[in-house]
Order: C-alpha cells, then structure tokens, then sequence
C-alpha cells in the first residue's frame, strides 16, 4: 500500500482506495454505500438531508427537475408565439432576439443578486420568489401588443429561471453523496434539456390549436401557481449547517460525521486538510462553552423538525444578525470572488456555448421553416425539437451516469487516487459531435435538406447540450465541493451574459451573412470553445493548485470564521 502522505491535498483530488483499488486500512468505522465511503459522511442528525430515505430523496429530486424543466419550458416559449404576435401587430422577429437577450440577463443577473439569500434565508424562499415572478411575467406575455411587451415580459420570465442556474443545484447535493455528482447533475442537465425543447414543441401545438398563441403565457401562468401551491406545502427546506453539528466525545468530536483525531488528518475523507485543521482548532477555542450551551446546540440538531418546521418559508442561518441586511451585500461582494477560479470560467464558457447555439437553430426554425420548400406549421416546427430531445437524453446519460463508472474506473487505475479531470475526458466526444450538428442543421436549412440530415444535426446538437453542460458542471462541483452555489452563480452570470451578447448578434450576423456562412462561423466558434476541455485536461490540476488557498480562504469568509 502507498504511503497516504504522498497524496497532494488539494480540492478536487481524493484517495478514494488503496493502489490495488481496495478500501484503505483505517477506513472501516465509516459509513459505506458498497465499496464507496460516503463523502461528506452523514451526521447523527435526523435533521441531516443526507439521512433522508430513498423515496424521501426521490420526490425532493423530481420536484427539483420538475422546476428545473418547467422554467426552462417557459422560458423558451416566447419564439412559438413570434408568428402570430407578428401577423396580429407587426412586431418584427428580431424583437424576440431582443428579447431572449433580455431573458438571459435576467437569468444570470438575478441568480447572482439574489444567491446571498440561499445562504441568509434558506432554500426555499427563492423557489417560492421564483413562480411568482414566473406568474407575472407569463400573464404579461399573454397580453403582449407592443414590441415593449415582448421584451420586458422576458426579463421577469428570465428571473424566474434564476432559480434553476444555481439554488437547484445545491438543494440536489444537499442530499445526495458526491460519487453520485455525475448521475445527480447529469438528471438537472436533462431536465434542463428537456425543458427548453420541450416549451417551444408544446407552445407551438397551443399556438396551432383553436386557443392561439396569447394562451402561452396563459398556461404558463396557470402552471406557475400550481407549481407555487405544490412547492408551498411539498418541497422541504434542506439547508443544514453541518459545521455546527458536532459532539463532544472526550478528546475527539464529530464534524461533518467525521472524527476529528490525529489519525484523521491525511485521510482521504478529508476534503482538505487545511479547513479540518481550521474547524478543529475553532472547536477547540470554543471549549470554554457551557455545559448547558452545548447541549442547546446538541439538541437544536438531534430534535426532528416538525412538519411545519420543515416547510416554514424562511429558514434563518444561525449566525443571522437581524434581517441580515448588511450580511446580504458583504455576502455578495463576497460571491464575486469566484470569476478568480479558472473552473468557473470554464463551467461558463461551456454552457455559454450551449445557450447562444441555442438561439441561432431556434432563430432558423422560427424563420426558414415556415417557407418554401419547407412550409411548415406551428405544430411541425415544434415537432423539431423532438430529435433535441433524443441527442439530450442519450447526452446526459453519457455525462451523467457513465461519467460516474468512468471515474471510479479511472481512479482505481491511478492507485485509488481520484482527480476531478478524469470527468472532462468524455467531452473529447462533445468536441467532435456538436460542431457537426450546429454544420448539418445550418447548411441543410439553407439549402432546403429535407429528413434526415437537419433532424440528425437537432439530434447531434441536443447530445452536445446534454453532455458539455453536465460534464463541466460536474468537474466544477469536483474540484470545488463546498463552494458549488457561487460556483454556479459564476457559471450563471458568465454563461447568460455570453448568451445574451449572442441573442442581440444573431439578427445581424443572419441579415449581414447567409445562413450557411452563419452556421459554418458558428461550427468553428463551438469547435474552438469546445477543445478548451483539452488545456483544461493537462492544467486543470495545476489551476486547482494554485487557487488552493484562494479556495480556503473563500469558505472561511463566507462560513463567517474570521467575523
């Protein structure tokens, strides 16, 4: 067996078995699922998320993605409406390239100016704020006569999916192990995929049908408050401050359901050595507590919450002072530090690539598809986004689940030490598929290519929005565990805000180049963008490296260490 002090501790690198892929000696008193320790090892706490049953765990999650897709569906919707609104007041499709533009400031913008709650006030408030704004803006869109209307309905409908950038994510890991990342994120990713395809198909049946298009944002505002009432009374509060949940053993204590002990520091369950050693020594300092204290901390987490406890709308943070006013903006500020990790960035720029294609091919169907030699209606326009749907599934299977069995593969062939890269591997794929996709749907539209060839480009285009999105947000939550909400939301502001720049570009570039010289530009970008997987490969380790302190110093800041 190696020597543990030969493993570099770093965020994102773990020994997860000995070099001949067995558990490592010492291990046995943890908590296991199979042959995989569970990280982070669940608390004694029956308030812990990590302690729910499976069933418990699986109506958390399908509430999760059902969010995650409907707000995708409704924010997607508006291009299915772009015929009538144009034929009934003459508003001209750009406006709705405008206006997706707006959509995407609106959801990177508000995810980063309202993250700060996550953290002071609890999931669930955001998810409740989140169908409330959905519910605003979809009866707007409903009554939509000027191009004003068009815009300003879809940077409150934007706000609305905010939720889905960063807070979902978080309520996901908040209950599920970390060797189970790639399913969990990959399940989000497909919701996401499912959703922006999904919207425009049904919205252009409705736009079809005798309803018309004005009932869009009608059933879309009625589903809001269903949504709003389901979320109300079934979806649990899931913030729990593990770093607060310890209990006094003698000369050892329980963090995070790990023992903190001498023979503890250098195991592989340890995400960092640095922070274990910070918690221990704060814990330590704090010894001169009262008897009757800890034992108050003791039983505010050993008690289960009651029913109501679970579903109150704010969840205050222990360390809230006030209404947590000041803490909002400092925690704010704070958030920006994450544009300094490389990770971040290039989460971003990947998903960023995804949104701003997606713009482009949901342009072409929304004009080309409509004439000659095509002809088609709302409906077979919608139909479109079918083969989308396919590629995404298959996409998200490929980067979700067997992104899993490939690093636990990977990591016992490199002596039970895993890395967080070995995740970025299976987007060489990505590299090649998607490029391909974007040339055949952009040069068989403009030439009039009939089945199969634009439908498997749609199909090749939704694997590359499945994969790339779940891959490199998956590789950030490795690399960076305990920082993934405002890893998100950097994720969020730099991929919107791609997205956006592209959505006010589209238009032009169409009008000023033709499709084919377009979509051939577009393959080329995506390309480029795509092959950052392979410096991110190599250098990967060496970026997380050197943001290592950067990293600690982050949490200790944000988990209030230092105020």
């Amino acid at each position: 067996m190696s020597d543990l002090s030969t493993v570099e501790f770093l965020p994102g690198t773990r020994r997860l078995y000995d070099e001949n892929g067995e558990i490592l000696p010492g291990d046995e008193g943890l908590q296991k699922q199979g042959d995989i320790i569970l990280v982070p090892q669940p608390t004694a706490s029956p308030n812990d998320p990590l302690n729910w049953g499976l069933l418990h765990k699986i109506w958390h999650s399908a509430l999760v993605c059902y969010i995650v897709g409907f707000t995708a569906a409704t924010s997607n919707d508006a291009g299915s409406a772009s015929d009538g609104i144009n034929s009934d007041y003459g508003i001209d499709y750009s406006y709705f390239n405008t206006g997706a533009g707006v959509l995407f400031l609106g959801i990177g913008y508000w995810t980063l100016l309202s993250s700060p709650a996550t953290h002071l006030y609890g999931r669930r408030i955001l998810y409740l704020v989140s169908m409330t704004w959905s519910i605003i803006g979809n009866i707007w869109f409903g009554y939509v006569k000027t191009y004003n209307d068009v815009i300003w309905t879809q940077l409150l409908v934007g706000a609305s999916e905010s939720v889905a950038e960063a807070v979902v994510q978080l309520s996901l890991l908040d209950i599920w192990f970390e060797h189970q990342n790639g399913t969990v994120l990959g399940l989000y990713t497909l919701a996401t995929a499912v959703g922006t395809y999904l919207g425009p198909l049904v919205a252009g049946y409705i736009a079809d049908s005798n309803l018309g298009y004005t009932w869009i944002g009608f059933l879309g505002a009625i589903l809001s408050g269903f949504t709003l009432v389901l979320f109300f009374f079934g979806f649990e509060e899931t913030a729990f401050r593990r770093d607060r949940h310890f209990v006094n053993r003698g000369d050892r204590y329980l963090i995070e359901g790990v023992q903190v002990s001498d023979k503890t520091i250098g195991e592989h369950v340890v995400q960092d050595a640095e922070r274990l050693d910070h918690n221990k020594k704060m814990i330590t300092e704090n010894l001169d507590l009262t008897v009757l204290e800890r034992h108050r901390v003791s039983v505010s987490y050993s008690k289960p919450k009651t029913y109501f406890e679970r579903i109150r709308i704010i969840t205050p943070a222990p360390n809230l002072r006030g209404i947590g006013f000041k803490q909002f903006f400092v925690r704010l500020f704070h958030t920006l530090r994450v544009f300094t990790f490389p990770a971040v960035w290039f989460a971003g720029v990947q998903w960023g690539l995804q949104s701003s294609a997606l713009t482009f091919y949901l342009t072409i169907q929304e004009t080309t598809w409509y004439d000659d030699p095509y002809d088609y209606t709302d409906a077979e326009v919608g139909n479109m986004n079918i083969p989308c749907i396919i590629g995404a599934v298959i996409g998200c299977f490929y980067g979700g689940y067997l992104s899993d069995k490939f690093v636990i593969w990977a990591t016992k062939r490199n002596k039970g030490v895993m890395e967080s890269e070995y995740r970025l591997y299976l987007n060489l794929l990505c590299t090649a598929i998607f490029p391909t996709g974007i040339l055949l749907f952009g040069i068989g539209s403009d030439h009039g290519w009939n089945w199969p060839v634009p439908y498997i480009g749609l199909g090749f285009i939704g694997f590359g929005y499945g994969c790339a999105g779940d891959l490199s947000i998956t590789y950030l939550a490795d690399s960076y565990p305990d920082m993934i909400l405002e890893g998100m939301v950097g994720v969020a502001v730099i991929n919107n805000t791609m997205a956006c720049a592209f959505s006010f570009v589209a238009s032009i570039w169409l009008n000023a180049s033709s499709v084919t010289d377009t979509f051939i530009g577009l393959g080329v970008i995506s390309f480029v963008i795509l092959s950052l997987t392979v410096p991110m490969i190599y250098f990967g380790k060496s970026a997380r490296r050197w943001t290592r302190q950067r990293y600690m110093r982050f949490l200790q800041i944000r988990d209030g260490f230092e105020r």
